[in-house]
């Protein structure tokens, strides 16, 4: 039941002790604001790492070849490895149950015109799958399909910053462009979650590519999915196995780890997944330890506060207030100030993060941020800190007599 003579002796307890109630109420804001400033940056860290990982699909892995750095079974250092159709075909058979997709890649760079807007791109040649590797979405038109595979169609899907530079506001769908001599048909505009980079890309059917630029059956690259449901140290061991394989085929030393190059998204997101484990653990371990420091901030206020009062307290008592009137009051007190004061520091953490924010990416820090439930849940166990410390010397006072109270230095 709401009494508002107990909030006018509250407000008037406040002003009349303004240095008293300031240290507690800064006490509280400022262990919110740490906390939440802390939270933030952490999340930030995060949101960095995840952003990387957008860029592709996270049950990546990419092969290609390069040349040799050990001699090996009568081939001299610095042969150069070339993958070709059969190796494509060879890891489908091979590890057809744990590839999820697999797309052969050949990438170029040439000259793209629009009429009188031209540009340098990275044309890539692959298959349908590819834009499962890169996390594409169609935006306009449709993806690379199997009738163009066959019919090594003169068809391109482009990112939307290509659209943007090449037509501005205009759409590029259906409309036809200039690739190092060559005209092709735009089918469709992606998005990629990469941002601005991966949107310069220009997508057309593999084996467009391999008869127009060299009508040969070269490969540069392999991109490939591998089953979710295998586990981080499945996939590891999957892609060694893959480029051991290949090792093999093209007789390159097993040591040398040139010839065939790997990435494989799983070893990184252990390292990663590892990283932010310990950072998170940090972070709580900081967060949670500035939260002791405010508690124990409030505590030794509130021991001083209760104790500043005691001849109060006493004549309180004098005139008839209850020791539980007395406790309440106390309390009601407390959990005001703590609770003001708390949301008080969330708002001007959460007004730093949004403004210093921006400036913070050039230190790998991303969008830093924080959950309303963390900071809401970090300000209730402060109230709780100030009910507790309230009401243990709360319970104290109230419980002397009041000429005990009322002779008290």
């Amino acid at each position: 039941m709401f009494d508002l003579d107990r909030w006018r002796e509250i407000f008037q307890s406040i002003s009349k002790n303004k240095l008293r109630s300031a240290l507690s109420g800064f006490t509280v804001a400022f262990a919110i604001l740490l906390f939440t400033l802390l939270f933030g940056i952490g999340n930030g860290l995060q949101n960095t790492f995840k952003n990387e990982f957008a860029k592709d699909a996270m049950n990546s892995i990419y092969m290609w070849s390069n040349r040799t750095t050990k001699a090996y079974k009568g081939n001299q250092i610095g042969r150069r490895i070339q993958f070709k159709n059969d190796d494509f075909s060879y890891l489908k058979e091979k590890f057809g149950d744990k590839i999820q997709t697999i797309s052969p890649r050949i990438q170029r760079t040439s000259e793209v015109v629009y009429k009188s807007e031209k540009d340098v791109y990275t044309i890539r040649g692959v298959y349908p799958e590819y834009y499962i590797l890169e996390s594409a979405e169609v935006t306009e038109g449709r993806f690379l399909n199997y009738r163009d595979i066959n019919e090594k169609s003169k068809v391109v899907v482009i990112g939307k910053m290509v659209e943007k530079d090449l037509f501005g506001q205009l759409s590029a769908f259906g409309k036809q462009i200039n690739i190092g001599g060559i005209i092709y048909k735009i089918i469709g505009v992606f998005s990629d979650p990469g941002g601005d980079s991966d949107e310069r890309y220009i997508y057309t059917p593999f084996s467009t590519m391999q008869k127009l630029y060299g009508n040969n059956d070269y490969i540069d690259e392999f991109g490939i999915t591998y089953n979710p449901d295998l586990s981080i140290d499945d996939a590891i061991s999957f892609g060694f196995k893959m480029q051991r394989e290949l090792k093999k085929k093209h007789n390159v030393d097993p040591n040398d780890q040139r010839a065939i190059g790997l990435n494989n998204y799983a070893s990184d997101n252990k390292e990663v997944s590892g990283m932010m484990v310990g950072l998170g653990i940090l972070i709580l371990v900081i967060g949670f330890g500035t939260l002791i420091a405010g508690i124990v901030g409030i505590s030794n206020i509130m021991v001083y506060i209760v104790k500043e009062r005691t001849k109060e307290l006493g004549i309180r008592k004098a005139v008839g207030a209850t020791p539980k009137a007395i406790v309440a009051m106390i309390m009601q007190e407390s959990i005001f100030i703590t609770a003001i004061s708390g949301y008080a520091g969330l708002l001007f953490g959460v007004g730093i993060l949004k403004v210093v924010g921006p400036s913070l990416e050039k230190f790998f820090i991303l969008n830093p941020g924080v959950s309303q439930p963390v900071v809401i849940g970090a300000t209730v166990v402060l109230i709780l800190a100030g009910m507790i410390a309230g009401y243990l010397p709360a319970k104290r006072a109230a419980n002397i007599k009041p000429v005990v109270a009322l002779s008290a230095d």
